[in-house]
């Protein structure tokens, strides 16, 4: 019999795991597959942990990591990747808003199509606002014109993959990781359903907009290096301009004079002209950031507790 691993990771969700293994269950008991959930405690301040280890006692199905601090949710879907066993994984949010349900139907797809990954999309987040759908359009247009990596808009991390997908992501080690990107990178037959996203069952979301667009900027960064190629570009045109200002400057001059007006403009021009060097030197700065962060070679993340550490004390 085929066996799914699902992945979910967690950071503060002990309102959502009850209705989350409660709809888990529901979908376990209609397909004809082994499953093991693994939940990724992301170091977690409430009573996640307990929660994920009432689950182990009471279902073999049930495993957990638990990080010794909070790493991110790129460091636990990293760790659920390389801990999950299953002929096919998925990823899922503990908050619903990735309804498990639609397991079952792409499942069936993938089996029936002979497809490698089969993802959902939202055609409707009913959590976002105007403001925020209108930036994740942008985002998605800004990540289309510099990345050379197809990615979907609004695509989520609710994708079901097969074990050669899993092992093709593991084999890329980088430190910096933006899964959304792996995902794609990696390429394999894939299949995009579109679906309208619930709110979510409970809690608050962990993602405010800074985080958001940090995020984005990592996603820019790790999968283009067309922002270096636009600075340079752009000085470039600067330095054009600049020449050319020289000439009408020179030209004025043996014309009309040398008058002494005109010093607002220049220090506006002078400013400008800071804020965009400025501006390019953060661009450098967070490519050699990411660089830094590589060679340094730490873990992606720290375990602290599984359910095998549990049932040693039993």
């Amino acid at each position: 019999m085929k066996k799914i691993g699902v992945i979910v990771p967690c950071y503060n969700e002990e309102e959502s795991l009850p209705y989350f293994y409660k709809e888990m269950q529901k979908v376990m008991e209609q397909m004809d597959v082994e499953f093991e959930l693994l939940f990724v405690n992301d170091g977690s301040k409430d009573k996640t942990l307990d929660i994920l280890k009432d689950f182990a006692k009471k279902d073999e199905r049930v495993r957990f990591l638990s990080f010794s601090r909070n790493f991110g949710k790129e460091a636990a879907i990293y760790a659920g990747l390389q801990h999950v066993n299953g002929d096919y994984v998925t990823l899922m949010d503990a908050d619903l808003q990735d309804p498990p349900e639609k397991l079952i139907l792409m499942y069936q797809v993938l089996i029936k199509e002979n497809l490698d990954i089969v993802g959902l999309k939202t055609n409707n987040h009913k959590n976002y606002g105007f403001v925020r759908k209108f930036f994740t359009a942008c985002y998605y247009k800004i990540l289309g014109t510099f990345t050379t990596v197809p990615m979907a808009p609004n695509e989520r991390d609710y994708r079901l993959m097969t074990r050669q997908v899993v092992d093709a992501i593991l084999s890329l080690e980088e430190y910096n990781r933006y899964s959304k990107g792996l995902f794609n990178f990696v390429g394999f037959d894939t299949k995009w359903l579109t679906y309208d996203a619930p709110e979510r069952v409970a809690g608050k979301t962990k993602w405010s907009f800074w985080k958001l667009f940090t995020y984005g900027i990592d996603g820019i960064v790790g999968f283009s290096t067309k922002p270096l190629v636009l600075s340079a570009m752009i000085g470039i045109l600067f330095c054009f301009i600049a020449f050319l200002m020289i000439f009408v400057i020179i030209l004025k001059t043996l014309i009309w004079g040398d008058p002494v007006g005109g010093w607002p403009s220049l220090a506006c021009i002078i400013i400008f002209c800071s804020g965009v060097q400025l501006f390019f030197l953060g661009i450098i700065g967070e490519y050699l950031s990411k660089v830094y962060l590589e060679t340094k070679k730490r873990p992606v993340y720290i375990i602290k507790e599984t359910e095998k550490d549990m049932k040693k004390k039993r």
